[in-house]
């Protein structure tokens, strides 16, 4: 049986990359944030998981406004990362996990989620930053990855709490999976931010950090919000929180906090690290 080990929550910001490229990770605007890192880098070097299940949102590079899915998972063999408009910089592609890609695949649409399923799929910074972190220097092709898409930036969106059925949808997935492999689940984005109009810049900490309280001890309390209320209470883009929601949700068993980080502002935005450990439930 696939065995859940745990589980990490990161931010996406794009520029993490370019700060990472610049070496300027010890700079005093980047040092509080880059300071989260080692030892979550540390337990995926001692822990070596197979697969990363990666929840994340498409910016636009793959999902357009104009074909939007709510859910999609990749099931190809691997991923690139394609210029999102700024000239990024070419880095390796991602490895894919096909089978237990598929296999996710048939047993969430069994139990009724209608996933969109790419065999081909262009990934942006959302998936690629948090593997840069985690693994430094782009050192991230051993590990296979399977992306989780959510949409998170055209209405309608799929509430806190469809995104945490289809997180422990999931969890029980991989835990049907006859092989014995480990497993780490990410969710990427966030937290409190917003990027545009009157708002801009808005961060709302206290809020940022009961969430991450929650996420460890009730994260059904955070199920109750809705994404207006998300948006309301820390701008825009709060309803990144999907990504940990959907994460935790996969997480069936017991879960102890082994590490913790948080600071603001990183580009507008509240960043948090979580480490999370998981046991797997009994049968």
């Amino acid at each position: 049986m696939a065995n859940i080990i745990g589980a990490v929550t990161t931010s996406h910001i794009p520029a993490i990359a370019n700060a990472m490229a610049n070496k300027q990770e010890d700079t005093p605007y980047w040092k509080p944030f880059f300071d989260g890192y080692p030892p979550v880098r540390k337990w995926l070097n001692e822990k070596q998981p197979d697969v990363i299940v990666l929840f994340y949102n498409d910016h636009g590079l793959e999902f357009f406004i104009d074909k939007k899915p709510t859910f999609a998972i990749g099931v190809a063999d691997e991923y690139h990362n394609s210029d999102e408009g700024w000239g990024i910089a070419t880095i390796p592609p991602v490895t894919g996990e096909s089978e237990l890609s598929w296999h996710i695949a048939n047993s969430l649409v069994e139990d009724g989620f209608d996933m969109t399923i790419c065999q081909e799929m262009k990934v942006d910074h959302g998936l690629t930053v948090p593997l840069s972190l985690m693994w430094p220097g782009n050192n991230y092709g051993h590990v296979k990855v399977i992306p989780v898409c959510i949409n998170c930036e055209q209405h309608p969106m799929p509430q806190p709490w469809r995104c945490f059925e289809l997180g422990k949808a999931i969890g029980k997935a991989i835990e049907s999976y006859d092989e014995d492999i480990s497993v780490a689940i990410f969710g990427t984005g966030g937290l409190s931010h917003q990027l545009d109009g009157e708002r801009a810049g808005i961060i709302n900490r206290e809020f940022d950090l009961e969430c991450m309280d929650k996420l460890v001890s009730d994260p059904e309390a955070l199920t109750k919000y809705s994404n207006l209320e998300l948006v309301e209470i820390g701008g825009a883009q709060t309803v990144e929180l999907n990504m940990w929601i959907a994460m935790r949700g996969a997480l069936r068993g017991k879960v102890t906090e082994l590490h913790r980080n948080y600071h603001a502002p990183i580009s507008n935005t509240g960043s948090g690290v979580l480490l999370l450990e998981h046991e797997m439930p009994s049968k």
